[in-house]
């Protein structure tokens, strides 16, 4: 009985430290002690007084070398713990982590014309004082950092070669309902972005911040890829449901091409992946995803791509960089 009781414990123990280390992988909110070989700058607004701070790795080639900008979460900011950092460190290649007007909890932050400004400013600085090549700039980001990814990807002036998010928000209005069931504080901060009319989020300022409600700049975008990234599992185990990303993607497919069929997530499959999660119609592709199971995929071209991993919300800690550089 003794020895059992032990194992108990010790498997509690085993899953509490888990959880808390995935949860530092990504979005530890706290602010990480930094390398020496990052330096910590401050850039100024374009189209404000501010300063946002901007934590960077200057590659030390003497040739160019690409840019990873790495957007911090929905509650945090340039200064919480990245885990691209040490991959980018590990390529020599630049590296920018921008705060764009900290948690999106005010006006000013969450989709704003301010944050898509402090990103593009991050982007110009890097441009100006590092080595980059100008045709391998990349963005990446997680949960409000996927949020910000997809607002950028809709909104930059730059020439990105490729997003990345994962496990993002691109609808405030529906996520605000979400929130509500899930009794989390999400839904406060919402209101806090967006105002209230009526006791509900302003749907003026919904459709300002809302990637999925934003118009594609598809002409602008044909020499880029939109990467979507999103956790089975998540809205079950996690903060936002997938729907989020499967919508998003058929979004941009159709601005692309709105008669193009066999490149849309099917209704069937969204059923299939939303409710049911059994997928015994889908090919899943063992450890093809940062070490995660394909669970489900779709492409339009070169231009975007969804993938359902085997996972909730998160993304896995694996050298993404493998990816970005070899897709």
């Amino acid at each position: 009985m003794r020895n059992l009781v032990i194992i108990y414990f010790c498997t509690i123990l085993f899953v509490t430290v888990s959880q808390a280390q995935q949860k530092i992988n990504w979005d530890d909110k706290t602010s990480a002690i930094w390398p020496n070989q990052t330096s910590l700058i401050e850039i100024k607004s374009s189209i404000s007084p501010a300063l946002q701070k901007c934590y960077v790795y200057k590659s030390t080639a003497y040739t160019k070398k690409p840019l990873i900008i790495s957007l911090h979460t929905w509650g945090g900011d340039y200064s919480q713990r990245d885990p691209l950092l040490k991959y980018c460190m590990e390529e020599n290649i630049n590296y920018l982590h921008p705060d764009f007007r900290g948690p999106n909890n005010n006006p000013d932050a969450a989709g704003s014309a301010l944050v898509i400004q402090d990103i593009d400013d991050a982007i110009q600085w890097a441009i100006d004082s590092l080595k980059v090549d100008t045709q391998n700039i990349h963005m990446v980001g997680v949960s409000g950092g996927g949020f910000a990814t997809v607002a950028s990807y809709m909104k930059t002036k730059h020439n990105v070669k490729s997003f990345h998010a994962f496990v993002g928000i691109y609808n405030l209005e529906d996520w605000y309902y979400e929130s509500l069931q899930r009794k989390n504080n999400y839904a406060k901060d919402i209101l806090a972005i967006t105002g209230v009319i009526n006791g509900k989020p302003n749907p003026e300022e919904v459709v300002k911040r809302s990637p999925l409600l934003m118009k594609t700049p598809t002409k602008e975008r044909l020499r880029t890829k939109l990467n979507l990234y999103t956790g089975l599992h998540d809205g079950y185990v996690g903060s936002v449901p997938i729907s989020h990303s499967l919508e998003m993607y058929n979004k941009v497919v159709k601005d692309f091409n709105k008669d193009i069929r066999e490149a849309i997530i099917s209704p069937d499959d969204i059923y299939t992946l939303l409710k049911r999660r059994k997928l015994t119609n889908f090919e899943i592709i063992k450890g093809a995803f940062l070490g995660r199971d394909i669970i489900y995929q779709k492409k339009y071209k070169e231009l975007v791509e969804i993938i359902v991993f085997d996972g909730g919300h998160e993304m896995p800690d694996q050298d993404l960089l493998k990816r970005i550089f070899n897709p």
